[in-house]
């Protein structure tokens, strides 16, 4: 279903997306950059973090960390109880993941939830909600640096989001 709720901010982050794509690109220490923006979590939230170290990709570093910070909000709204942020080096790839505890995504919902303004029904019924563009925005900076965003079962039966983007060679 489609939210009639006004955007207004992430509507403009997707346009400065849009005019930034291939600017200010730069080594990026991803390890890092997931410790940062866990660590803003870190003070009301338990969020695990098993990270491989030296992890680095060429990137912009902002757009990488809206999409984690993206994918942790989206994780700490649908836990039960915890949410886990994991890195590693998949061959020519990093990917890092985000997966928490809650219901998890159905498998009929899991290309529609990175539509711009699509919510599913359960998130619509929580009070803490977004518009329904932070995952369209995460699956389009994935795509902007040669990446993919998939959302798989998590090991705790909930949902585990997973981003490949292309190391540093």
């Amino acid at each position: 279903m489609i939210c009639d709720i006004h955007a207004g901010a992430p509507l403009l982050l997707l346009a400065a997306l849009e005019a930034d794509l291939g600017r200010g690109l730069e080594e990026v220490d991803l390890t890092a950059l997931v410790e940062t923006v866990a660590a803003r979590r870190a003070e009301s939230h338990d969020v695990r973090l098993d990270l491989e170290a030296a992890v680095t990709v060429e990137a912009v570093s902002w757009q990488l960390a809206r999409l984690l910070d993206n994918l942790l909000d989206n994780a700490l709204r649908h836990a039960t109880h915890s949410v886990e942020v994991d890195l590693r080096r998949a061959g020519d790839h990093a990917e890092p993941a985000v997966a928490d505890d809650g219901q998890g995504v159905p498998a009929a919902d899991r290309e529609r939830i990175f539509e711009r303004f699509a919510r599913l029904d359960t998130a619509r019924c929580r009070d803490r909600g977004g518009v329904g563009l932070g995952l369209a925005i995460a699956h389009d900076i994935a795509s902007a640096h040669h990446g993919t965003l998939h959302v798989e079962d998590a090991a705790d039966g909930g949902a585990r989001f997973v981003l490949r983007i292309p190391l540093v060679r």
